[in-house]
């Protein structure tokens, strides 16, 4: 196989993990869009992290509430947790990594907020930390993971709500978030601007 051959082949193999999700992920993808307009509704605010790639997809969604999706609207309140660094970098020497989520959480979350978690296994120590507070401030969770859910999966309750990308390739799975994301702006824009 050429170069060429491998990048078609992973092209390929990026498109038909995409049509695999749709079945599992459109229904739990509707609940967190309806979930989060009905948050924003009353007046409530997302809060999204996530480490690396899923770091700057925390961003991405968070920047895409804020501003816009692809249509005007009102801005969105959202945050994303891991873009202070000097927050993070302070929490982290003074405490401990595993808690840069979650103490922002303890003094920013509120009852009706929503904590968008992603990790593409479910198991980062500090997502996962997160989570913990979030339910401590009956935040309601939305988990964006991948493979079986893993411990983030596990923590939640009946009122949160998981997409779990199937498949085990990390890279898979971060498309398929991608996609995921653009899914919840555009189901977001929908509930609130209509067709």
């Amino acid at each position: 196989m050429n170069l060429a051959e491998r990048i078609y082949y992973t092209f390929q193999e990026s498109a038909q993990a995409k049509l695999n999700a749709a079945d599992i992920l459109a229904e739990p993808i509707a609940q967190a869009a309806e979930r989060l307009v009905d948050c924003f509704m009353h007046e409530g605010k997302l809060l999204a992290c996530g480490n690396g790639a899923s770091a700057a997809d925390a961003q991405h969604l968070v920047s895409d509430l804020l501003n816009r999706f692809e249509r005007e609207r009102p801005a969105l309140a959202a945050l994303a947790l891991n873009a202070d660094s000097a927050t993070l970098t302070s929490i982290a020497d003074d405490s401990d990594f595993a808690m840069v989520y979650a103490r922002q959480i303890s003094a920013l979350g509120l009852p009706g907020d929503i904590l968008f978690a992603i990790s593409a296994t479910g198991g980062s120590r500090n997502v996962i930390e997160a989570a913990r507070a979030a339910q401590e401030r009956e935040m309601t969770l939305v988990a964006l993971t991948g493979q079986d859910g893993g411990e983030l999966a596990e923590m939640l309750s009946e009122r949160d709500i998981l997409i779990c990308a199937p498949g085990d390739s990390l890279a898979r799975i971060q498309e398929i978030h991608r996609l995921a994301l653009h899914c919840l702006g555009d189901s977001i824009d929908y509930l609130l601007l209509g067709a």
